[in-house]
């Protein structure tokens, strides 16, 4: 069994990230998952949170604001909507995400009202685990 594999994060942007990891954990819609090597096949979407790469050039994370996540067992790809370095958040920024949020879920039509609101509070539960 393999002890790495690839692991490759874009935003519309840039490219934040292609590297070898052991172990790449998922902010995913449904709940978090670690992807790893030899991970069974799946695609997920993806909720506002932190995302993890361990491999061996070390640690990084990362602040995603939704997107998809294709895991192989060879691979693990996300696109993410707005993604970018943990270290580079700020609290403006925040003020701009979350804003734009309570934009939507303001705008948003009955059915998709509940959708749009948790967009919200993920929004300012990431702020806060962040401490920004």
């Amino acid at each position: 069994m393999a002890d790495t594999f690839s692991f490759e994060l874009v935003s519309p942007e840039r490219r934040l990230a292609s590297m070898k990891a052991a172990e790449v954990e998922i902010p995913g819609a449904e709940g978090d998952l670690t992807a790893m090597p030899q991970h069974a096949p799946l695609i997920t979407t993806l909720r506002p949170g932190i995302l993890r790469a361990a491999g061996p050039e070390g640690e990084k994370r990362f602040v995603v604001t939704g997107g998809f996540a294709e895991v192989t067992p060879e691979a693990a790809s996300v696109l993410a909507e707005r993604a970018l370095p943990v270290e580079d958040a700020t609290g403006a920024l925040f003020d701009e995400l979350i804003a734009e949020a309570r934009t939507a879920a303001d705008a948003a039509p009955e059915e998709a009202r509940a959708a749009a609101d948790k967009l919200v509070a993920d929004m300012q539960a990431l702020r806060s685990t962040l401490g920004v």
